[in-house]
């Protein structure tokens, strides 16, 4: 039974005729999708005998031809040659046509390109979708990043059921109205790595000047030599892993604030303040660019030969150094932790790749990018204390009376970690993880409860 159905099912979608105008990369990979799928295809051309390779599969009539012998029309030319479609608007009359045309920028025109060919074919349906996927998306089939088919106006149904057939997902955005909305949202540069690539800029340019003015302007102000060659590598190796730090901080203290909120309230069911909400979205980008700053420190501390360094200078002081079994662990120790946080660093990222992340279940991915996540910032800030080791208590550390910025890079990854031990507390974990199952403190069963037994 369940095999007779199958193939009722198939040969349903087997007997479907899409059309596409349009015989672009797009059109193509539109076409060679929906082939794949099961539907059958007729693009529309103006020079149906020669307008280039096609699908195999594919036929390739004139454009009236064409939309007479479908109800379905993807409309896959640019808005500028949409006026061929006013001549076949008897043709088109009735017909679902879907628009996928994006603008090279935003405002380019007085009105979206669905709401023109909709006063340029009023008897057809015009629904605004596939303009957020590209090519090579179609070609490839979905993923994280590009599966969505935002999905407006009339006759929607009948583009929903293509999409999902094809693997995406749809999200309905309501009338045409909200065309502009989807063809401006393929034009935006990077929206979501917008606030941590300002995070990142604005850290890296503060600590690199705060640097310059510790090591470079102190050492010619005190002693009138010029180090200013140790800007680009020394320096940059000092603030590529303090950026990294704090930004990995950056990642889990939303969600130790977020445990912290659902203290106060007792419910889960409040939503987190606007500001929390859109940290809590970006910490992905957060994680990744903190795992770029410090895939770099790597590299750096590979370039600057430190053993040689340390050699020369201690000729040239012509001292002879006993071997010390404290500043061999305390060595160790720096080097270890640095080689196990960057070995976790790059878990972490591999982790949160869709093709790596679909293959894992909830809980898998949950223990790698919360419980290991947490090793990870534990093993660079100890790394980052071992640096400093017993430097605190020396005066000379201090240039200009203000704290080395490795000390100042330490306040928020402690910050962190302490209020993480915090809701590890066996009293405070038992009740966030209730509050999480749905508990609330001030349900309205307690209060009866309460008033009974009183």
């Amino acid at each position: 039974h369940a095999c007779c159905t199958l193939t009722l099912h198939t040969h349903r979608h087997t007997q479907t005729l899409l059309c596409i105008f349009g015989t672009g990369d797009l059109g193509r990979s539109l076409g060679q999708r929906l082939l794949q799928t099961g539907y059958r295809v007729v693009y529309g051309s103006r020079r149906p005998h020669s307008c280039g390779p096609v699908p195999q599969g594919a036929q390739v009539l004139s454009h009236a031809a064409a939309a007479q012998s479908a109800k379905l029309v993807f409309i896959c030319v640019h808005r500028e040659h949409y006026d061929f479609l006013e001549a076949l608007a008897p043709q088109l009359k009735g017909k679902v046509l879907v628009d996928v045309s994006n603008n090279l920028k935003k405002n380019l025109y007085p009105e979206a390109n669905a709401e023109y060919l909709q006063r340029l074919i009023p008897g057809a349906f015009v629904v605004k979708a596939f303009n957020t996927l590209s090519a090579w998306a179609l070609q490839n089939g979905p993923s994280d990043a590009n599966r969505q088919v935002l999905n407006v106006a009339e006759a929607k149904q009948q583009v929903s059921d293509v999409a999902t057939r094809l693997s995406f997902s749809v999200v309905d955005r309501g009338s045409l109205s909200a065309a502009r909305e989807l063809e401006d949202f393929p034009l935006q540069l990077f929206p979501e790595w917008r606030l941590p690539l300002w995070i990142a800029t604005g850290l890296t340019a503060s600590f690199f000047f705060y640097a310059v003015i510790v090591d470079i302007v102190y050492s010619y102000v005190t002693y009138k030599k010029d180090t200013s060659f140790r800007i680009m590598v020394s320096l940059a190796n000092k603030v590529f892993p303090i950026v990294s730090l704090i930004m990995l901080s950056l990642c889990y203290l939303p969600g130790v604030l977020a445990s912290f909120f659902q203290l106060y309230r007792g419910t889960k069911y409040r939503r987190f303040p606007d500001w929390l909400d859109r940290w809590m979205l970006c910490r992905k980008q957060l994680g990744l660019l903190a795992l770029g700053f410090a895939s770099l420190h790597v590299l750096y501390t590979l370039l600057i030969p430190i053993r040689y360094v340390f050699l020369k200078f201690i000729s040239l002081e012509n001292k002879t150094v006993d071997f010390e079994t404290s500043t061999a662990w305390y060595t160790d120790s720096y080097y270890s932790m640095g080689i196990l946080g960057f070995g976790l660093y790059v878990i972490l990222g591999i982790s949160s790749l869709p093709s790596v992340s679909n293959a894992l279940s909830w809980r898998e991915f949950n223990f790698i990018q919360s419980k290991l996540g947490y090793l990870t910032l534990f093993f660079c800030t100890f790394h980052t204390y071992l640096f400093g080791w017993n430097r605190f208590l020396r005066s000379s550390t201090y240039k200009f009376w203000v704290p080395p910025p490795y000390m100042l890079c330490l306040v928020v990854p402690t910050v962190v970690l302490l209020l993480k031990l915090l809701l590890l507390l066996p009293c405070v974990d038992r009740t966030v993880t209730r509050i999480r199952q749905g508990w609330e403190r001030n349900e309205p069963e307690d209060e009866s409860n309460k008033a009974l037994l009183t």
